[in-house]
């Protein structure tokens, strides 16, 4: 594939964050400890979940998924960002830069899809609680998930398989400290307008898409709670929301901006980046459980549970 399509060009440079070599151990540090407590913290949601029969519910089962998702979204990236930063050359084979930029296409359309899944979830539970437990049934649940992950492993093999057709006609430096799509298209020689015609169709299709799912889930659940007259039951059905509703700003407003802004290499292309690669998988975990009672309960339980395990070994 290299030979054919890529004229020859077997790698590309990945820029990174820095060139200071003082930066580059200060950055790996930093970026170890963000990969090692999104690991911990998602890992911890998903067991939590899986073992505590009070989160067996429609809600719990989706952010678990979603837990999952972030998983896989920082180990995409996170891992080779590390390897680079502690290396003289920071060079990507171009088949394993295809492949991450397939990977983390997919991995954001997943992200995008199971957060606007997660808001019908809760126009369901809020607008619709008599019925939420018929409507939300285990099966559909299931479809629901499985169809997100469909979705956006195709729409990524689609781009992908137009990237193939790209060709590189020299040695190329990435200004990033990962592949995405948007970056390689200012390093082929090959015309790329169907690709960005490709990209951009894509990218408003699941920001359209999942934004208006998103958006009118919101405007149904705001008329419902500003129609409960008691303030705690306002309160009470606000909280049940915000979480999902912070992650959805966090994550939103940067992969959007980013996937539709020009590849220039600029400081603000790689905040953005990072952003929604590698702080939303860290914060998810926290956002869902900071003032979350029953994710508290659950964490309490597990640990009461761990701590008799423990006595009872001593004994």
């Amino acid at each position: 594939m290299a030979s054919r399509n890529h004229s020859g060009i077997t790698e590309f440079i990945l820029l990174g964050l820095s060139t200071d070599p003082h930066v580059q151990v200060l950055f790996f540090v930093l970026f170890l400890i963000i990969y090692l407590l999104t690991l911990l913290g998602n890992l911890l949601i998903i067991l939590l979940i899986h073992t505590d029969s009070n989160l067996h519910t429609p809600m719990y089962f989706f952010l678990s998924h979603l837990s999952f998702q972030d998983l896989f979204y920082s180990s995409v990236t996170v891992p080779k960002l590390l390897e680079n930063l502690l290396s003289q050359r920071k060079a990507i084979s171009v088949e394993g830069c295809l492949a991450q930029v397939f990977f983390v296409f997919a991995t954001t359309g997943i992200e995008a899809c199971l957060l606007s899944v997660m808001a019908y979830d809760r126009y369901a539970a809020i607008c619709h609680p008599l019925l939420y437990g018929q409507v939300m049934n285990k099966q559909l649940c299931e479809r629901l998930v499985w169809g997100s992950w469909v979705v956006a492993f195709l729409d990524a093999l689609m781009n992908i398989l137009l990237a193939l057709n790209m060709d590189f006609c020299a040695l190329q430096t990435i200004h990033h400290y990962s592949c995405e799509l948007p970056s390689l298209f200012p390093l082929s020689c090959s015309d790329v307008s169907t690709n960005s015609a490709m990209l951009l169709c894509s990218a408003l299709l699941h920001a359209i898409g999942t934004c208006l799912l998103i958006f009118f889930s919101y405007v149904r659940i705001l008329s419902t709670i500003l129609s409960i007259s008691s303030t705690t039951g306002r309160s009470k059905a606000f909280s049940t929301c915000s979480s999902h509703l912070t992650a959805v700003i966090l994550f939103y407003g940067s992969a959007i901006v980013r996937y539709l802004m020009p590849t220039s290499g600029s400081p603000l292309e790689l905040i953005l980046s990072i952003q929604y690669s590698v702080i939303t998988p860290l914060v998810n975990p926290l956002i869902y459980s900071w003032k979350n009672k029953e994710v508290k309960a659950a964490l309490r339980r597990m640990m009461i549970k761990y701590l008799q395990c423990l006595s009872t070994e001593e004994i």
